[in-house]
C-alpha cells in the first residue's frame, strides 16, 4: 500500500472521506475504474469526480496525522472482495496518529 499509487477523491475542503467506528476513513482506489464504481453510487451527478493521485505513504504518514481525529485509509470500498483497510494503528500510521500508541494517539481522546 504504501508505494502504490491511490486514486482519491476530492471533497470540500480536501479529500473524501467517510467516519464509521470513531474513525474517519480516507477513501483510496487503485484504479480508475474502481473509482468508477464508487463514483456511480456516491459521485456528484452526472458530473466527473474530481481525484486526485497520491502514494500511501504520502495518505497515511503526512495526511493523517494532520486529522484532528483518528483516521485510517479505505482502499477499493466499492469492491465487496478487494477491499482493504489501514486502521490507525502502530505500523501503520506515525506513533502520533496511531489510537493504540503510548503516545497518547497525537492528543487524541479514544
Amino acid at each position: 500500500m504504501r508505494r502504490t499509487v491511490l486514486l482519491v477523491p476530492s471533497a470540500e475542503p480536501g479529500l473524501w472521506s467517510a467516519r464509521s467506528g470513531g474513525v474517519r476513513w480516507i477513501c483510496a482506489f487503485t484504479d480508475e475504474t474502481a473509482l468508477a464504481r464508487f463514483a456511480v453510487h456516491h459521485g456528484p451527478g452526472d458530473r466527473l469526480m474530481d481525484y486526485v493521485a497520491l502514494l500511501g505513504a504520502r495518505i497515511v504518514d503526512e495526511i493523517v496525522p494532520t486529522l484532528d481525529e483518528p483516521a485510517g485509509l479505505a482502499v477499493d470500498i466499492a469492491d465487496e472482495d478487494g477491499a482493504m483497510f489501514f486502521p490507525p494503528v502502530n505500523g501503520i500510521v506515525p506513533d502520533g496518529a496511531a489510537v493504540d500508541s503510548g503516545a497518547g494517539g497525537g492528543g487524541r481522546e479514544h
